[in-house]
């Protein structure tokens, strides 16, 4: 199935938008007369430069308030037709878009409209072009698709058919089960588009915050199954309308657009497989069995504060790599990798961040699969030489330019390949396992990776949240998969006042600021960690004094808390415990946490770790903004 996105649905010149699609993936384009209009090529030049970039010409539009005018009006909206009709051929387009009017003097009436648009039909034939009519979800008179289709029924003209658009229809809660009647030959084009659910006026939540399908929370996977059940063969296309995709990178929009849309089709055909979405076939999303690694890139005075945080942590060093400058330190199933190579990836990724996160190892069902779904998905591959004896893992470009690394159920063999090391390490103060990964970015970059992580994996997105800076604002995105095996969280900076904003700039961009890891019992865990010289970070006596009032708290367990600096949150499925250490010079923590039922991560306890981190950062003469 062809796959097409609409010019106004990213940032730049239309030259940059067309290299940006064509980069992509995607077969053709609509183009958006606004982007035509501002580029200094006239029409037969503009189609040209499309064709010439493999590029087809889906849909011209917008074409307005065309149907149901008073006689003088009626005149001249057919006069404005020809004009773009004339424009359509020097472009070569053959498609146009007529959307339902909102002219405030257009008249009411199914069979007024109908012959309307029977007319523009046999003009648009005699040159060889179709129109296409599309409910807008604020229209003046048709606002339903249903309306749209039984107007296109009426007008009964081979060159006019419907044009759906999921957010029309969606976005007013309408029910796509009904475009299943619809003919499939008189559906002509389908824009999709998904967004957040907000309490708004239909236009504005259109202009403003439409996103990718699967970036929003509207049912766009039902609404494509319809399309494609009412046997539609044509285009599928995005015409996204956002703020921030319109100040974003364009390259990256449309990679997401194209990533998007394969994963939909994809949905579709694992929904209902007795639909031919003409799609290659793709593995499914893979299960992430859990976080195999975590590897640090770091050198010098930095390796050693670090070895040293990782020692009061109750880690030991079990191993190293039989050919490079790397430590393998192990608790519990969690391992962690200190790379100290100058000269390979993790040699750049230090001369760019400094000390930081570099690599994520993530046990999967099957990496094969994993590298195949990425790849079909738009995903850039990773490739390293590997050093004599080291074992080649297929790997995919993350957050940052970082890396992750897919091994396959049952990987000991890497550790005692490679470290002479156990898989499973020792028991040191009760670590078990990595609960979660937080990754910082700046806010423009949250839908695209949760898009990137969605896609691949068997996720499930936790509603936004926003969690309260002193300096600002910062959205956290949470996804998981169902068994909690692997959970990451994605916060969006959009101030380098933020705590998040200024790990981002410190570090130039590093992608993890913090790993929490799980323990079974957070008091003992704190108990090892105050004799090992583990600096916990501190928390006011106003923070206790808040539980106090806000939970039925075991005065004696309250001074344990308090002692060893540990938080506390509970809701109706169970009760959370965090503990966090200091930050390194770059902001870098770590976070342990006990999980009794708790699905959360502690978020109303956030803006006080936050301030909190802040506070100590300028009793330590750290900038913190």
């Amino acid at each position: 199935m062809k796959t097409a996105i609409a010019t106004v649905s990213i940032s730049g010149t239309l030259a940059e938008k067309l290299d940006a699609i064509a980069d992509a993936g995607f077969d053709g384009i609509e183009i958006f007369e606004q982007d035509f209009i501002t580029d200094a090529g006239s029409a037969k030049d503009v189609g040209n430069r499309i064709r010439d970039k493999g590029l087809e010409i889906s849909l011209f539009q917008p074409f307005r308030d065309f149907e149901g005018l008073p006689a003088d009006l009626r005149a001249k909206a057919f006069d404005r037709a020809e004009r773009k009709f004339d424009l359509m051929q020097d472009l070569g387009a053959e498609l146009i878009l007529v959307c339902s009017s909102v002219h405030p003097k257009a008249l009411g009436g199914i069979d007024r409209a109908a012959d309307d648009l029977r007319e523009l039909g046999e003009r648009a034939a005699a040159r060889g072009l179709r129109i296409g009519y599309e409910a807008l979800a604020w229209g003046r008179h048709v606002n339903d698709h249903r309306d749209a289709w039984e107007i296109v029924r009426r007008a009964d003209h081979a060159n006019v058919g419907i044009i759906l658009d999921s957010f029309h229809t969606l976005g007013r809660g309408l029910d796509p089960e009904s475009i299943r009647r619809i003919p499939g030959d008189r559906i002509f084009f389908v824009q999709m588009a998904d967004a957040p659910k907000i309490d708004m006026d239909l236009l504005y939540w259109s202009r403003h915050f439409r996103n990718m399908p699967g970036e929003g929370d509207l049912p766009v996977t039902d609404f494509m199954r319809a399309v494609l059940a009412a046997g539609y063969a044509g285009p599928v296309s995005l015409e996204i309308f956002n703020d921030q995709f319109r100040g974003g990178s364009a390259r990256t929009i449309a990679k997401d657009g194209y990533r998007s849309l394969i994963t939909l089709l994809d949905d579709v055909r694992r929904a209902e497989p007795e639909i031919d979405v003409h799609l290659p076939p793709i593995p499914a999303r893979q299960h992430v069995d859990g976080t195999a690694f975590v590897e640090f890139t770091t050198r010098g005075a930095e390796g050693d504060e670090l070895k040293a945080q990782l020692s009061a942590l109750g880690f030991a060093e079990t191993g190293r790599h039989l050919a490079k400058a790397i430590t393998l330190w192990q608790q519990g199933d969690i391992r962690l990798v200190l790379n100290e190579e100058k000269s390979d990836f993790a040699g750049s990724a230090f001369n760019m961040h400094g000390t930081s996160v570099c690599d994520i190892g993530l046990s999967v069902s099957s990496a094969a699969d994993t590298m195949a779904r990425a790849a079909a998905l738009g995903s850039r591959s990773f490739e390293q030489v590997p050093a004599v004896g080291q074992l080649d893992i297929p790997a995919i470009r993350g957050l940052g330019g970082s890396v992750l690394h897919f091994l396959d159920r049952g990987h000991a063999d890497v550790w005692e390949t490679e470290f002479g090391a156990n898989a499973t390490g020792p028991i040191g103060a009760g670590l078990q396992v990595v609960d979660h990964i937080a990754q910082t970015m700046t806010y423009d970059e949250m839908l695209s990776w949760s898009l990137f992580y969605g896609s691949l994996f068997e996720m499930t997105k936790a509603p936004m949240v926003d969690v309260v800076d002193p300096d600002g604002l910062v959205r956290s995105q949470a996804l998981g998969t169902e068994d909690g095996a692997f959970r990451i969280t994605l916060n969006g900076a959009e101030t380098h006042r933020t705590l998040a904003g200024s790990f981002l700039a410190s570090s130039f961009g590093a992608p993890v600021q913090h790993i929490a890891l799980t323990t079974d019992d957070i008091f003992a865990t704190a108990e090892q960690l105050f004799v090992s010289g583990f600096n916990a970070l501190p928390m006011p006596d106003n923070y206790y004094q808040d539980l106090i009032a806000r939970f039925d708290i075991d005065p004696a367990r309250l001074a344990e808390m308090k002692r060893f600096q540990i938080l506390y949150d509970a809701d109706e499925d169970g009760a959370f415990f965090q503990l966090y250490s200091q930050p390194t010079q770059n902001g870098f923590f770590f976070e342990i946490v006990q999980r009794n039922g708790y699905l959360g991560y502690g978020a109303p306890n956030a803006p006080f770790r936050i301030a909190a981190q802040k506070r100590l950062g300028r009793q330590k003469g750290v900038p913190s903004n």
